[in-house]
């Protein structure tokens, strides 16, 4: 019986290039989406995955969420908390409410996905928690003091998950990625992208498969005994 991975944001972006990975290597897939109805459908019509809409910043939603699609597949073996927003904007110019909305999203939203399913993974003793973080979690980024410090926590829930599952056969890695070809990135004004690109040695974007690349990896049995680590697919752009 293939295992089952739940990939939050799994319907557009490095999400679905990641939900799209995990299906090729024999996963029964799960893709969680917020609000782009039209987005999930067409992602569902063309792959076949299965789409559930809720809100990861809700607990009692993701909670519900997550019950429908164990009861539709079957026990979540790989959970990929990659949903999250922006709100950008220099920090004396940004708000509470652009604050807690980025807050609660891509952090609070991480332990939304992943704690329901930790007692399922714990009793199994086997589980694979990735986190997608970012390059801007692990150098700071103008005008993202709140994305950054959601990245930068993300990274300590793995590390503090990691010790905590390895004894039950649960790892926790996250992936961070650079600047990637995205529609949000390709959206940019061209002159603002050719500045990003310049700022990126290899010369070039992140492709979103590559990303997925690193989260199948992680997924796998090869895998085994890497955890509590962290991916740094940014073409050479930031060292740790």
């Amino acid at each position: 019986m293939a295992r089952v991975a739940l990939v939050t944001g799994g319907s557009r972006g490095i999400g679905a290039a990641i939900s799209k990975a995990l299906q090729a290597e024999g996963y029964s897939v799960a893709a969680s989406y917020a609000g782009n109805d039209a987005a999930a459908e067409a992602f569902s019509g063309e792959t076949g995955i299965k789409t559930y809409k809720w809100n990861v910043a809700d607990y009692e939603a993701s909670k519900a969420g997550i019950a429908q699609v164990e009861a539709d597949l079957g026990p979540i073996d790989v959970v990929v908390a990659n949903a999250g927003i922006t709100k950008d904007a220099p920090f004396h110019k940004m708000t509470p409410e652009q604050w807690n909305a980025v807050i609660d999203t891509n952090l609070t939203g991480v332990f939304n996905t992943v704690h329901p399913v930790w007692p399922g993974m714990r009793e199994r003793k086997f589980g694979r928690v990735i986190v997608i973080s970012s390059i801007n979690g692990q150098k700071g980024q103008f005008a993202q003091v709140n994305y950054a410090a959601t990245k930068a926590g993300d990274l300590g829930i793995v590390k503090s998950l990691a010790q905590e599952g390895a004894r039950a056969g649960i790892t926790a890695n996250a992936v961070c990625p650079g600047y990637i070809a995205t529609e949000m990135v390709m959206a940019v004004p061209e002159k603002v992208r050719e500045s990003i690109i310049g700022q990126i040695p290899a010369g070039r974007l992140g492709e979103p498969e590559e990303i997925a690349r690193c989260v199948a990896f992680l997924a796998s049995g090869d895998a085994g005994f890497i955890n509590g680590s962290t991916i740094s697919a940014n073409g050479a752009q930031f060292f740790v």
